[in-house]
């Protein structure tokens, strides 16, 4: 009988044992395959800025970075649906809300909720029920598909740290015909800054097709403007 007990609990701490390992082997495999989903960056990235949103407020900046050639570039009129990703304080938000008028719609999205409820307080405060806030993730500004006319990047690629999975969203997202820019200037990625053609490269594999490179925005701290389209 006593050995009997004894091979009882043998064989119940090797169940446990066995049972243990399953677990063990399962997390692994786990682990592994969300590494395995998650890419490495592209090129080196900035820490997105969390900061004092006011910074963006420069009231010269209008001038600086000519913001309604911009928007001309961009093809923005009444009736137009507009995205403003990584939107900060909401300076170019509120800008193309009063460009596109009651009729259009301007999505701005930031991966801050800090970001996210200023832009809520602002376009109440100014009256600009045009202006859709929208919480985005660093790999997906969760838009809805189909809905943009134009998607504006100020001074936000550099922080991404996995282009094509952000691209490929904002690319389901955008109508056939749909402009793209990207407004930046040269870096290393890592500086607050990226260079032109890595952009380029990036942006033509997600599948927009590549316009022009305006230097109209230069009086900005030498920023770029790079002009895609959805095709």
């Amino acid at each position: 009988m006593l050995n009997d007990g004894f091979r009882f609990l043998r064989d119940e701490w090797d169940s446990m044992v066995t049972v243990m390992r399953l677990f063990a082997a399962l997390a692994l495999a786990a682990s592994l395959a969300l590494h395995a989903q998650t890419p490495a960056p592209t090129h080196p990235t900035s820490t997105p800025y969390t900061g004092d949103l006011s910074i963006f407020e420069d009231p010269a900046r209008d001038q600086k970075l000519q913001v309604n050639r911009v928007m001309d570039t961009l093809g923005l009129r009444a009736g137009s649906s507009v995205a403003d990703i990584g939107a900060g304080g909401g300076w170019f938000t509120v800008r193309a809300a009063k460009r596109v008028g009651p009729t259009g719609h301007v999505l701005a999205e930031d991966i801050n909720p800090a970001a996210v409820d200023a832009i809520r307080e602002r376009a109440i405060k100014e009256k600009l029920l045009n202006i859709e806030p929208y919480l985005g993730t660093p790999d997906d500004p969760k838009l809805p598909a189909n809905s943009l006319d134009a998607a504006l990047m100020l001074r936000v690629y550099h922080e991404i740290a996995h282009p094509p999975l952000l691209l490929a969203s904002l690319f389901a997202s955008m109508r056939q015909g749909a402009r793209f820019a990207v407004i930046d200037h040269p870096g290393h990625g890592d500086d607050h800054g990226i260079n032109a053609d890595i952009v380029i490269a990036e942006v033509q594999k997600s599948g927009f097709h590549f316009v022009k490179q305006y230097d109209f925005t230069k009086g900005d701290q030498n920023d770029y403007l790079l002009l895609f389209e959805k095709r």
